[in-house]
């Protein structure tokens, strides 16, 4: 794919805007959504992300003004083969519960000729598309393009994390270009097709049932800070026009793929607006906020976006990065303390090292920590974190990006993901080797120097 095609793209700034975009002047109902007669013999289509009855600060929905409807297609059928990796209601049949804290090294990328769809597997989750209630975390592995194929995801929202190779996503509001240490959303419903750029992808997708992604409140953080609405950015409008003989729509409903045959593309859209669009986000544009005396933050001050329950401040999903920062907390642990937490933890990395795991945490890898299984560094890092007790100057974590997928509910694990050859079994082994410091004489740093200064008094 021609470099300078890539960088032609124009973008639209703002995060839950209602947008407007046009490729033709003027194809855009100026006075109503559906007129009698579209510009230049349009049709208007809608597509809803929420109930028609929402309440208007949550109603998600835009207008598209295509060539053809989308409705032009021949009956789904399901897909031959089928795709048994993907799942979207889980129980006993397909997944098991694993309170043991899980670890993969990254998957190879397969020699033989793999789109997006096929390269997509789910590794766990919990609740159900059909209940629209839940999440699923895949990975996926490509090496080629989708071509003469859309993607539809009728069972929920994708987040894609790119962790090597560039993905060129076109959608029926326009294209995105998105690079590792950026993301992108899909939402529910839209179509959508990914060629690759460098000619193979790794990454991770996390998906949401009965909810959308949005930013998380600031609270007393205030007015800024962590992602800024206008780093978000929506396609422009950009189609496709002509016979596009057996075309092919994959659409995923209830973890099961279907396909229809039409014969145009899906990407015919000449003008849309609305607020349910695609967007991405560059992850360096990020504003973390740290401690700047004493103890560790909580990662949910890293959190990107989130996708709510109806409990206030319990997430269905959290999507939370541990980016390049400064350090500076005196008298304390800065990597991440040792806990149990109700809340299930799904970790990638992107690029670099995570500063919690000096070994065996691998970019393009993944670990789980499920509900109340405690977790925290690995012996290294510890050892190594208080041999610096005398020598803690204020440092810089750099070259890395690792991120959290957070959800209240206890995910299973589904049995290829724990049968598979890439699960590291000696995953235990970083933390066999913590010992015991204890001893009945305290010398941490804190009482060394409140000694230190009241002998300094005294004299």
């Amino acid at each position: 794919m021609a470099e300078k095609k890539l960088a032609e793209l124009e973008y639209q700034s703002g995060f839950g805007n209602h947008f407007s975009s046009e490729a033709i002047a003027g194809a855009l109902p100026r006075d109503q959504n559906s007129p009698l007669v579209c510009p230049y013999g349009l049709y208007a289509e809608q597509i809803s992300g929420t109930s028609f009855t929402s309440p208007r600060k949550l109603n998600q929905r835009s207008w598209l003004y295509r060539i053809k409807p989308s409705v032009t297609h021949e009956p789904f059928k399901p897909r031959v083969p089928a795709h048994k990796k993907l799942v979207s209601e889980f129980d006993a049949s397909n997944s098991r519960t694993n309170p043991t804290q899980l670890r993969w090294r990254p998957e190879e990328i397969p020699d033989s000729p793999t789109d997006f769809v096929d390269g997509l597997y789910t590794i766990c989750g919990a609740g159900s598309s059909f209940l629209r209630h839940g999440f699923a975390i895949h990975m996926y592995t490509a090496n080629k393009g989708m071509k003469d194929s859309a993607f539809c995801n009728a069972d929920g929202d994708f987040l894609l994390v790119p962790h090597a190779g560039r993905l060129w996503i076109e959608t029926e509001c326009g294209r995105l270009l998105v690079s590792p240490g950026e993301i992108a959303v899909i939402p529910q419903g839209f179509r959508f097709s990914i060629d690759l750029p460098d000619g193979k992808s790794r990454g991770y997708v996390a998906e949401i049932y009965g909810a959308h992604f949005q930013l998380p409140d600031l609270g007393p953080i205030g007015a800024n800070g962590l992602a800024a609405p206008r780093d978000f950015l929506a396609p422009t409008a950009w189609f496709e026009e002509g016979l596009r003989p057996d075309y092919t729509i994959v659409q995923k409903f209830g973890g099961e793929l279907f396909t229809a045959k039409q014969d145009f593309s899906p990407f015919n859209v000449v003008a849309w607006h609305g607020n349910y669009v695609p967007y991405k986000y560059d992850l360096h544009k990020f504003c973390p906020y740290n401690t700047v005396l004493v103890d560790h933050g909580d990662p949910s001050v890293n959190t990107v976006l989130t996708a709510p329950t109806d409990k206030p401040g319990v997430a269905l999903l959290d999507f939370v990065i541990f980016p390049p920062r400064w350090l500076v907390a005196e008298h304390t642990f800065r990597p991440p303390y040792y806990h149990r937490n109700c809340m299930s933890e799904f970790m990638g990395l992107i690029y670099g090292a995570y500063e919690a795991k000096a070994d065996g945490f691998l970019p393009g890898g993944a670990s789980l920590h499920s509900c109340m299984t405690p977790h925290g560094p690995d012996t290294t890092t510890y050892e190594a974190t208080i041999a610096r007790v005398n020598a803690m100057a204020p440092s810089k974590i750099t070259g890395t990006m690792a991120f959290m997928f957070e959800s209240a509910l206890v995910p299973r694990v589904c049995h290829w993901a724990l049968e598979s050859p890439f699960l590291d079994h000696d995953y235990y082994q970083c933390w066999i080797g913590l010992k015991s410091h204890f001893s009945r004489i305290c010398l941490n740093e804190t009482n060394v120097e409140s000694t230190e200064q009241k002998r300094g008094a005294s004299e």
